[in-house]
């Protein structure tokens, strides 16, 4: 059996899982709640590129994302701060679905699966 290797744990989740050169991360969101979608989405970025640098990633090696928004009216405004994320590399593979999230404030929340 491959090792499986998970790290932030708590009694509920782990932030991170790698196994089989893969990397997954749970649901990504902001680090407050004051934040427009674009401040937001920002934010969730950088928890991103953080994760995935733990993790021996980074961004050009995501495989997907599946992007949760609450308010498709948003979905505009998130685009265009997403496309300058990923501007300099080939985008992933992408679902974008609005969706009730567990802070009521929060906008956005990302899952991504890249590659190490």
């Amino acid at each position: 059996m491959a090792n499986i290797i998970k790290l932030d744990s708590n009694d509920t989740l782990s932030e991170i899982a790698i196994h089989n050169g893969v990397v997954y991360l749970a649901g990504q969101v902001p680090n407050g709640d004051s934040l427009d979608i674009k401040g937001q989405s920002r934010e969730v970025f950088a928890n991103i590129d953080a994760a995935l640098a733990k993790a021996g990633s980074d961004k050009s090696k995501i495989l997907s994302a599946q992007v949760f928004i609450t308010d498709l009216a948003n979905f505009d405004a998130f685009n265009s701060e997403w496309n300058q994320w990923v501007k300099d590399i080939t985008p992933p593979t992408r679902a974008t679905v609005e969706a009730k999230l567990v802070n009521p404030n929060w906008l956005v929340e990302i899952m991504v699966v890249a590659a190490i």
